[in-house]
């Protein structure tokens, strides 16, 4: 299971964002889609402050700024089967696949019933 303490804390080192600041609703249908796949999702970004966003490049409405998204880090194909399946059916509707990576986010305010690619 992803250490809640810190996997989502913003990676620029400097602003003080926190897991703790992440969406609820998020954090229960992310833990609920790692029960799922029985496997250790490895976040490589979750709540970010404004600059560490834009230094990613990041998009300026991006849900990463409000808590609602995570990166996971994604190597294999079948890894990668496994974990959007388990997002699916823990309730996610929104979904960027990469090829090193899955975006999830469970923005209130963007469409949902998407996936797209990067």
């Amino acid at each position: 299971m992803a250490d809640m303490v810190k996997d989502f804390d913003c990676k620029c080192g400097k602003c003080g964002l926190k897991s703790s600041q992440m969406s609820l609703s998020f954090i229960e249908k992310f833990t609920m889609a790692e029960l799922i796949s029985q496997t250790d999702f490895v976040i490589t970004s979750g709540i970010r402050c404004p600059e560490y966003n834009k230094k990613v490049g990041g998009s300026e409405t991006s849900s990463h700024l409000t808590g609602d998204a995570a990166d996971i880090k994604v190597i294999t194909s079948r890894q990668r089967y496994i974990i959007v399946k388990a997002l699916l059916q823990s309730g996610f509707k929104r979904i960027g696949i990469g090829k090193t990576f899955i975006h999830v986010d469970d923005d209130p305010a963007k469409p949902k019933k998407l996936i797209w690619l990067y």
